[in-house]
């Protein structure tokens, strides 16, 4: 059987998710998405101008009927704001697919999880199909999940900071609780973080600045779309279990003495 996940209604088969921020250029954020087999990307409707017609578009460059577009809330700082630009990008019409992203901290770019919940619950109920960015808190994404949304998105690390999981003991216990995609959001720096979230059991990755901000965005692009690849196969196969003292790796019945 193909290798599939669902958001909503959609399904998609690759498990890397980008974002289309940082790049020097629309022609350069095309050929990273291309390069990382991304079937979903996702765009900051506050920052990037999807709406205007009579200006540069960015989906021009990435169009709604080759890519599925992931509109997100970033540089949202209350409910309030996060509910207003879902609502636009819908009006816009890029669907009712949506990443929620409220801001409670400058400094660190941590959730407001209050207002994440929030804005959620309202959001789903105006039949948004409703992704949130949380912190890593099995509790809140527990919450977010009897709400209704299609996935929880817990961060890996903070936004932008190249990190890497900080911690995968939380990680496991958000995805063994979930019934929805657990999809690793933040965080990564490299493709190593990106495989070992598909490792632990993540049903997909997300992520904008660790391809963007490479020196070839390109080539780290391919990267990570291998390591996704990677590490979803290592999960799937099943890892031989940890043990404290050596085990042989070759048969010692019928040696001769």
């Amino acid at each position: 059987m193909e290798d599939t996940f669902s958001l909503g209604e959609r399904t998609f088969r690759s498990r890397l998710i980008v974002g289309t921020g940082k790049y020097k250029d629309f022609a350069e954020t095309r050929r990273a998405i291309d390069a990382s087999g991304a079937e979903m990307v996702t765009v900051a409707v506050r920052r990037v101008n999807i709406t205007d017609p009579g200006k540069e578009n960015l989906l021009d460059h990435v169009p709604p009927e080759k890519f599925v577009i992931l509109p997100n809330t970033a540089g949202c700082y209350t409910a309030e704001e996060a509910i207003r630009t879902a609502r636009l990008a819908r009006e816009a019409g890029v669907g009712n697919l949506v990443k929620i992203e409220v801001i409670g901290d400058e400094k660190t770019l941590f959730p407001d999880v209050a207002a994440t919940v929030e804005a959620s619950r309202v959001l789903v109920k105006e039949g948004f199909v409703v992704l949130p960015y949380v912190t890593d808190d099995p509790v809140t994404c527990k919450k977010l999940e009897d709400l209704g949304c299609a996935a929880v998105m817990p961060l890996a690390a903070p936004i932008g900071s190249g990190l890497g999981i900080r911690n995968p003991y939380n990680l496991k216990i958000i995805i063994e609780q979930s019934r929805v995609p657990v999809i690793v959001d933040a965080g990564v720096g490299c493709a190593s973080d990106a495989a070992r979230a598909l490792e632990l059991g993540c049903d997909a990755v997300l992520m904008n600045t660790a391809i963007a901000g490479a020196t070839d965005p390109v080539m780290m692009a391919e990267a990570m779309r291998l390591a996704v690849d990677a590490g979803r196969k290592s999960f799937l196969a099943g890892r031989i279990a940890r043990k404290l003292y050596a085990t042989a790796s070759s048969p010692i019945e019928g040696m001769l003495d």
